[in-house]
């Protein structure tokens, strides 16, 4: 397996930065999915409102609609929506980040696709941004040490050359 190469650190560092970012706020906006989604699906039936009939906040009841869907009976800005729409384009961001640190570290395929679980698994992704920072750092620090002992070995002899 190809490993890094040492003039990309520096990139493998913001990428990683980036994405242990990218992952918290997935992971938060995955935890509120979830949430929203045990209120709406389960027999509690309530979405949350900003604004309208109900106040700053409030929780509308759903209904069974006419063709056979949920229906909110709430007015104002459907909060629960945003937490699904937010959530899908915080994962979109959480992909490229993945993506990033993915193709730099030069790792197999399946490991991209255990990092992209992190955005609908919940909880994996915090599991997944501590493993992987931890791994990431570890890797550099050792690289650069091996890096800095082969360098140290090699110097060049020119005295005796002449």
């Amino acid at each position: 397996m190809p490993e890094p190469k040492a003039a990309s650190f520096p990139a493998i560092r913001g990428a990683l930065k980036f994405y242990q970012i990218a992952s918290v706020i997935t992971g938060v906006m995955l935890l509120l999915l979830v949430t929203e989604m045990i209120l709406k699906y389960t027999p509690i039936h309530l979405e949350l409102f900003a604004g309208g009939s109900g106040g700053f906040l409030w929780f509308a009841p759903v209904v069974e609609g006419v063709h056979g869907g949920l229906e909110s009976t709430g007015n104002g800005l459907n909060l629960s929506m945003g937490i699904l729409v937010a959530h899908g384009w915080f994962y979109v961001v959480y992909l490229f980040a993945c993506f990033r640190v993915w193709s730099l570290m030069r790792w197999p395929f399946l490991r991209f696709i255990m990092l992209a679980l992190g955005g609908v698994v919940p909880f994996l992704s915090f599991i997944m941004e501590t493993r992987v920072a931890r791994e990431v750092k570890a890797y550099l620090v050792r690289r650069e040490a091996a890096d800095a002992d082969q360098s140290s070995s090699t110097t060049p002899a020119t005295e005796g050359a002449r």
